[in-house]
């Protein structure tokens, strides 16, 4: 998977691209067709925020989240993006159920 990191009103350390690079690693797990993500990580006043695009085979994804602290709201989005994975997932695999039941009644 591809991973662009960019800062709006923050420079990107390394520090920060290789906590987002961990959090990212997770996502892996649930899926192996992940081909790019980008993360943009902004400063607006008191709140630090992470969004990202991400895109599966087949479908994209955008999540964002805000918090205090720039390390928890790249936590907030992994863990949105997590669900959103898991959930696109078990979609697939009961639209993928459903039609094996449809070929099976066909067959009788």
């Amino acid at each position: 998977m591809r991973l662009d990191i960019h800062g709006s009103g923050i420079d990107v350390t390394d520090a920060i691209r290789d906590y987002v690079n961990s959090k990212f690693e997770r996502l892996k797990r649930h899926s192996d067709k992940l081909l790019s993500a980008r993360v943009e990580l902004r400063v607006d006043k008191q709140l630090q925020k992470a969004e990202s695009n991400l895109h599966i085979a087949g479908k994209d994804f955008h999540a964002d989240s805000e918090g205090q602290d720039l390390y928890a709201a790249i936590d907030l989005l992994a863990d949105k993006l997590d669900r959103l994975i898991i959930k696109h997932k078990e979609k697939q695999l009961d639209i993928s159920r459903r039609s094996e039941g449809l070929g099976r009644a066909i067959d009788l």
